[in-house]
């Protein structure tokens, strides 16, 4: 198959686009705004471009002919969007119909879309299933949702066939990729910037929630299990929780940490962030009947892998 990733040269798409080129011919499409040029598989084709460029977008899809869309391209942070809700409406949202309408225009009717469990919201029931009611607390999880949305429509009219996989917390790493934003805002490689003396402390973001130790619980998938369910999509339509289903709290994750890394990682308590949900756990009973899917790392493995990436590459990419 020849397959387009949008975003591929980003954490996850980067270890998607790795697998995919065992057996695929794979083209990646990404501006570099928050992807590395550096993480880019060899085999794959890069073409240098975003999803707001509709002439170019036609232009690729053109040239290369594609059967399928894996779509990982998108804004992530929470917190930022509850601050900028227009920056991810306008690039999760407008261009990724700018996606969809290309694909449409161009004969390509399948797609795989990495969503988020953040379409949940504060979920009444744990762990989560794929039938529990959306209702999203932060713009983040509206625009996912919204684009979910348009992937139903385009598929009653249009024939589009789409499977929407969510999932809250990538983590961990492969040997030559690893998790690099900036700035970076995810849990663990803050913890293990600490571990490496690059940050002074890791700043826990309230510590009154209704849970066990008071801070926030995620369930944490290592990317390369991630990459083989969006792999196994290909094949399957429809909607999919992905996790381990085991929660963690963030005062959890950093003790495992501190037990990985041997290192002291001092603590801030501060105050909670907008739009944090409680607990986000998801069920994967789903995708391990239909597709034979389930994760095969623990947490400990999770953070082993990412440590060993952030001390050979403490700069990231760069």
């Amino acid at each position: 198959m020849k397959i387009l990733v949008t975003g591929g040269a980003g954490y996850i798409g980067s270890i998607i686009v790795k697998q995919l080129v065992k057996t695929h011919k794979v083209v990646v499409l990404d501006d570099l705004s928050k992807g590395h040029k550096e993480a880019i598989h060899p085999k794959a084709v890069f073409v240098q471009s975003g999803l707001k460029n509709v002439k170019d977008l036609d232009e690729t899809f053109k040239q290369f002919n594609f059967d399928a869309v894996i779509h990982m391209a998108g804004f992530i942070e929470a917190g930022e969007s509850v601050q900028d809700p227009a920056k991810y409406f306008r690039n999760n949202v407008v261009n990724g119909l700018n996606l969809l309408n290309t694909m449409i225009k161009n004969n390509c009717k399948k797609i795989v879309f990495s969503s988020t469990a953040a379409v949940y919201g504060n979920p009444k029931n744990i762990p989560i299933t794929e039938d529990a009611e959306t209702k999203p607390t932060n713009p983040y999880g509206d625009s996912k949702l919204m684009f979910e949305m348009f992937l139903k429509a385009y598929s009653k009219s249009y024939g589009l066939e789409y499977t929407a996989l969510r999932y809250f917390n990538a983590a961990g790493a492969e040997e030559d990729y690893g998790e690099d934003h900036s700035p970076e805002t995810h849990l663990i490689p803050i913890v293990l910037q600490v571990a490496l003396g690059k940050r002074k402390e890791i700043e826990i973001y309230g510590t009154d929630y209704p849970t066990k130790d008071g801070t926030c619980v995620r369930d944490y998938i290592h990317v390369s299990d991630l990459a083989k369910a969006h792999l196994l999509a290909l094949s399957k339509n429809g909607i999919y929780n992905l996790g381990s289903e085991k929660g963690y709290s963030v005062r959890e994750v950093i003790e495992i940490a501190k037990e990985v890394t041997g290192k002291d990682i001092p603590v801030k308590e501060t105050a909670r962030r907008q739009g944090d949900p409680v607990t986000l756990v998801a069920s994967s009973e789903k995708i391990k009947k239909e597709l034979g899917w389930k994760a095969e790392y623990k947490l400990k493995d999770i953070i082993k892998s990412a440590w060993l990436w952030h001390k050979k590459n403490p700069n990231g990419y760069k």
